[in-house]
């Protein structure tokens, strides 16, 4: 077998366009809407679900409501992540290259090559085109 054929894994970067920077930001702004949303509706009911409990067995409470608290932490988190992503985004300037999700090519490969190489791909991308590869 003189030759065989890998996946690859190539990284690909964006460029940001004032369109791509928009989009990012709307979707930024969606998520944290969504996170508010959720956070509210989980108040809504644990309160209701904590006052119940209190009713049937006081020990129960407790647990419950640490339980509610660490689901409120973790959302939180998310929350506090999403801004940080925005500010983030807002502080770029047009043209810098983000980085996003990586994708695998087919190679093939031959006794004797240099794999170093071979993992050195990059994609640029402007607005959904494809505008350079890269070694």
């Amino acid at each position: 077998m003189d030759e065989m054929q890998i996946l690859v894994p190539v990284a690909v970067k964006s460029k940001l366009t004032e369109q791509l920077k928009a989009t990012l930001l709307a979707e930024i702004e969606q998520n944290l809407k969504r996170v508010d949303h959720d956070m509210s509706q989980l108040d809504f009911e644990a309160n209701g679900k904590l006052a119940e409990q209190a009713k049937i067995n006081v020990q129960a409470v407790a647990p419950l409501r640490a339980q509610y608290e660490a689901q409120k932490v973790q959302m939180q988190q998310m929350k506090d992540k999403f801004l940080a992503d925005k500010d983030h985004l807002e502080r770029l300037t047009i043209g810098a290259e983000l980085n996003r999700a990586p994708m695998n090519r087919l190679v093939t490969i031959h006794i004797g090559d240099d794999m170093n190489e071979l993992l050195d791909g990059e994609i640029l991308v402007e607005d959904g085109k494809i505008v350079e590869f890269r070694n």
